[in-house]
Formats: C-alpha cells, structure tokens, sequence
C-alpha cells in the first residue's frame, strides 16, 4: 500500500514505561520502517527522559500548549506550531513546568531502538547519564 491512515480516534495511547507520559506510537500504529513518530502529552509537572539516540535526528513540533524543552545545557519555551531539530548525541528533555497539557509530535529518522530492557549497561549510560527516569531541575 502506498499510503496508510490512522484516524485519532482510533490511535492506541498509554503511559510510558519510564516516565509514565501518554504517548501514542504513529510510526509503529503505521507500519512506518524508516523512522520513528509519536505524539507526548505532558501534563503538567511531567518529563519525558533526559536522553541523546546515537544516529537519530528528531524534528520536535509543539502542537498544543506551551513546549519546554532542555537542550543540551539550553532551556528552550516554544509556542505551538513552534518546531526544533535536535541532532544526535545531543541530550535533550521534554518537560512540562506550566499549568496546562502540552501535547508534542517528535519524528525522527534514521529509526533507532529504545527499548531500555534490551541495552547493555555501556549503551544505557551512554543514552541516559543521569539514569533513565531523571528529571529536569525545574521538576526536581
């Protein structure tokens, strides 16, 4: 098939297994092969990791609410329809230090695996140096 169509009201959400954020996997909802996409709503006081991929770029647009994310050693506050391109190796974190949902779609390609469960120790610290499940200082 040349093309596929997830209508919203049929997209499966749930929490993150780290974090506990609502998310929905469209890429995989998709059968996308090529990268990766999904949708975050942060509630408020709520943090996505604070993480780097190896060889994924990852185009982040603020579809709803106010987005706060860190970058590197940046705190960054975009409008909706604001959009930031994260190279790789760069640590990045999506947070929510406002009084309302923030709802984010991330795309990123060249797909890379995030499954935490299946890493060696070397590539979890690597991704994630200071643990899988650090908030930002603004939530701490």
């Amino acid at each position: 098939m040349s093309y596929r169509v997830l209508p919203a009201s049929e997209a499966f959400w749930r929490p993150s297994n780290m974090m506990g954020v609502d998310n929905t996997d469209l890429a995989k909802q998709l059968q996308a092969t090529a990268l990766g996409a999904r949708m975050w709503r942060l509630k408020p006081g709520q943090a996505s990791t604070w993480h780097r991929h190896t060889t994924q770029e990852e185009l982040y647009v603020v579809l709803e609410g106010t987005g706060r994310i860190r970058v590197g050693e940046e705190r960054l506050t975009l409008p909706p329809l604001s959009t930031l391109l994260v190279a790789p190796r760069t640590l990045r974190q999506v947070f929510n230090d406002t009084d309302a949902d923030a709802l984010w779609l991330v795309v990123g390609t060249p797909l890379e695996a995030a499954n935490t469960l299946e890493m060696t120790e070397e590539t979890l610290k690597d991704l994630y140096p200071d643990g899988p499940r650090a908030l930002p200082p603004e939530l701490s």
